[in-house]
């Protein structure tokens, strides 16, 4: 194995809930534990000071101990899931899928929530000198700048959110299917690839940012959000919901849908309709009018056709089908 990299970033700590449970060649897998959950990170090796990384977490938040290892920049990408993050200036943004953020690592310690409680992605990291002089070395015709794409993308050390790039996510749609008999090569080849396409992005035409959130909001509709899950039978208004946190209801409606991807109304539904999908399995000696009385329809038709809607089938057929399998 190559030391020079896994070293460093042993050196600069991930932090005290991850340690590594595998190595092999040029592969590792680290595994970060919390009362909430867990999740898996799998690092390739790639160039001397390079590497790539799929981050699978099944976990509602997790405590980041990890310390800057002189980064040059990191690319994360999200497949699945969502993730809050918090700017220098204690502000809350949301990386969901298709989002590629651009980020020097210097604000990576704390606290990191996952409103549906999974994220699944890839994370490229370069670290400093290492992964210039590797390039040079590597691919003497490379033109792609390292720094000067850090410098561009992360002005002042501040993320770069880029959102639904149909070249870029593509390419790490790619990624994530790799062939697994010229792995490290393909990683190679793509990477150099993103360098590429990012060396000709102007990030001053990417004008639509995420926006931030104060503490104070995000907090808020979390709460709210404890409230709906832990009283699945109660039908909450936006006017109950605005009138208990205190927030304006457009406020309400716009911080609800940054942190939980969906409108408030829809991702009720949804959730109801996955808690009534459980249900049907678990409890199987209950009635499809006595789920429905559960989750706080008083109409066992309409809460069919919900049902229908979200899981793509009648609660009925959803159960057959389950006891079938």
């Amino acid at each position: 194995m190559n030391e020079d990299l896994f070293e460093t970033l042993d050196k600069a700590g991930f932090g005290s809930n991850v340690h590594e449970v595998a190595s092999e060649g040029e592969c590792r897998v680290l595994r970060l534990d919390d009362d909430s959950g867990e999740g898996f990170m799998t690092m390739y090796r790639v160039f001397k000071g390079i590497y790539l990384m799929y981050n699978d977490f099944h976990l509602k938040s997790c405590n980041s101990e990890y310390q800057n290892a002189e980064t040059v920049l990191c690319i994360d990408h999200c497949r699945e899931g969502r993730i809050e993050h918090t700017n220098a200036l204690g502000g809350h943004y949301y990386m969901e899928a298709g989002d590629l953020r651009i980020d020097r690592r210097i604000h990576h310690e704390g606290k990191v929530e996952l409103p549906l409680s999974h994220y699944h992605g890839i994370t490229i990291g370069f670290m400093q000198g290492l992964a210039e002089a590797s390039l040079k070395k590597e691919l003497p015709f490379f033109t792609a700048d390292l720094k000067a794409i850090g410098e561009r993308f992360c002005h002042n050390s501040k993320e770069f959110i880029i959102r639904e790039n149909g070249p870029l996510n593509l390419l790490f749609t790619q990624l994530y299917h790799p062939p697994k008999s010229v792995r490290l090569d393909y990683f190679k080849i793509k990477i150099s690839e993103l360098l590429l396409w990012l060396s000709t992005i102007d990030p001053a035409q990417l004008t639509e940012q995420r926006q931030y959130y104060p503490a104070s909001q995000t907090d808020k509709v979390k709460e709210l959000h404890s409230l709906i899950t832990d009283n699945l039978e109660r039908s909450f208004t936006v006017s109950e919901l605005s009138e208990i946190s205190g927030m304006p209801a457009a406020t309400l409606r716009k911080v609800f849908r940054a942190v939980y991807g969906a409108p408030i109304y829809q991702y009720i539904k949804s959730y109801k309709m996955k808690a009534a999908a459980a249900m049907l399995i678990s409890e199987s000696g209950i009635n499809i009018a006595e789920i429905s009385q559960r989750l706080g329809y008083d109409n066992a038709s309409k809460f069919s056709a919900a049902f229908r809607d979200v899981m793509g089938t009648a609660p009925q057929n959803y159960r057959k089908r389950q006891e079938e399998s």
